[in-house]
């Protein structure tokens, strides 16, 4: 199982970006659950928003109203739509997909919000 993030980028205050996420390596019709976390500078990895097969998403409190999470299963893909970008949202980005119990992870994709 391979994942593979893309979609970081430099973006000012206010701005929005999409991270997506494509799973390869899976049995077909496989629809794990995923997400994605971020770790800033010195801090630890948090979770921001999870999604389940059925499409069904949660979020961290900061990302409620601003951060949209969806899948496309026919591509095994998930993308992270992000709007009201603010400085905190700055990290690295990973996706994950739990397979059968067994975490998988994307390389990581650098998101910088400036001020």
């Amino acid at each position: 199982v391979q994942l593979q993030a893309s979609g970081g980028g430099l973006v000012q205050a206010g701005g929005s970006l999409v991270l997506s996420c494509t799973v390869s390596g899976l049995i077909a019709g496989t629809h794990s659950p995923m997400a994605w976390y971020r770790q800033a500078a010195g801090k630890q990895r948090e979770l921001v928003a999870s999604i389940n097969s059925d499409g069904s998403a949660k979020y961290i409190d900061s990302a409620k109203g601003r951060f949209t999470l969806s899948r496309d299963n026919a591509k095994n893909t998930v993308y992270l739509q992000m709007k009201s970008l603010n400085p905190e949202d700055t990290g690295v980005y990973y996706c994950n997909a739990d397979v059968f119990g067994a975490m998988h992870w994307g390389q990581g994709t650098l998101v910088t919000v400036s001020s």
